[in-house]
């Protein structure tokens, strides 16, 4: 999986480290130990706008209620099982935008359609559970691979 990319002339996503930019670390004791201690609030925000997202949109992916995503707001932090959604949100949509070669806009519009090697089933609706977000990322790695079946 690439973990850092810059961005081009265009805009494209292409080598600044992407985890930098959402302010989590991208593996390690480090990923563990932010997990453990709360994801901050900012994190949601930068996911939805580098995703270009509506923050509703994304709380829907992530499955954090409405209501759930205000009290969050306050405390600055989110717990560690939605920390963990976010997370994984992150790993998708950094891998999208590596297999798009950094294209944002191309990355968000596979993510939002029906995509036949997921059953027809679009990838943002496969975010829920940690097999689901792993089925996603086998289907980009096999086409970053040219695999298709």
């Amino acid at each position: 999986m690439v973990t850092s990319l810059k961005q081009d002339q265009a805009g494209r996503d292409t080598g600044a480290s992407f985890w930098k930019r959402v302010g989590m670390p991208p593996r390690g004791a480090g990923l563990h130990q932010a997990l453990r201690d709360g994801i901050p609030y900012t994190v949601y925000t930068r996911l939805a706008s580098m995703a270009g997202l509506e923050h509703k949109e994304l709380a829907k992916y992530v499955v954090i209620p409405q209501a759930t995503l205000q009290r969050r707001a306050k405390l600055g932090r989110f717990k560690q099982d939605e920390g963990d959604r976010l997370y994984r949100f992150a790993e998708v949509l950094e891998a999208a935008t590596a297999l798009f070669e950094g294209d944002k806009e191309g990355a968000r519009q596979w993510l939002l359609h029906p995509v036949r090697g997921l059953g027809g089933r679009r990838p943002v609706e496969m975010l829920a559970t940690s097999a689901e977000v792993e089925a996603v990322l086998e289907l980009i790695g096999r086409l970053e691979h040219g695999v298709v079946a």
